[in-house]
């Protein structure tokens, strides 16, 4: 009888300790995803602030080195090219009409889902909104844009980064 309850004892312990380790695991993988949530929404804050401050140099570098903005023949693609896409426009502009200041952008995404592929590869799909900030008493602030947009996210050594940003999804 003391063998039987011994042995009934030692299984409760195996169970137990089985179901504490996978719940461990578990605790993990739950830990894991809200880390890089929590990277993946800074990396879309940065990629904003970079966006509405004309910053092309790290506009570029929160993309992959293949990364791309846009989809299809007209994609922009690589980070050169994505620094030209935003450093380009401003050097014109700036040219043009040196004592032209710009109103202030502002980029904004709403309603955003973040989904994993696996443990290196996330989508957002998302709302996306531009605004352009009041250019004075005669010029009130409008909306530039809206529509919906989808990231293809890869972690890259440990770091998040845009892989494609599509702003013009046909689905």
């Amino acid at each position: 009888m003391k063998n039987l309850v011994a042995v009934a004892v030692l299984t409760g312990i195996v169970v137990t300790a089985g179901a504490v380790f996978t719940a461990s695991k578990s605790d993990d993988e739950v830990l894991q995803r809200a880390r890089d949530r929590e990277q993946i929404e800074q990396l879309m804050w940065r990629y904003a602030r970079a966006l509405d401050t004309g910053d092309a140099e790290t506009y570029a570098s929160l993309y992959t080195t293949d990364g791309q903005f846009g989809s299809g023949a007209n994609a922009t693609k690589g980070r050169e090219a994505l620094k030209n896409m935003i450093a380009g426009p401003r050097q014109r502009q700036a040219a043009a009409q040196p004592a032209v200041k710009r109103p202030p952008m502002y980029h904004t995404t709403a309603n955003h889902q973040i989904t994993f592929a696996d443990k290196d590869h996330a989508r957002i799909d998302a709302y996306h909104i531009t605004m352009v900030s009041a250019a004075g008493p005669d010029t009130p602030a409008r909306v530039a844009g809206v529509g919906r947009s989808i990231d293809e996210l890869e972690r890259v050594n440990g770091q998040w980064l845009i892989k494609s940003r599509n702003v013009a999804p046909m689905d």
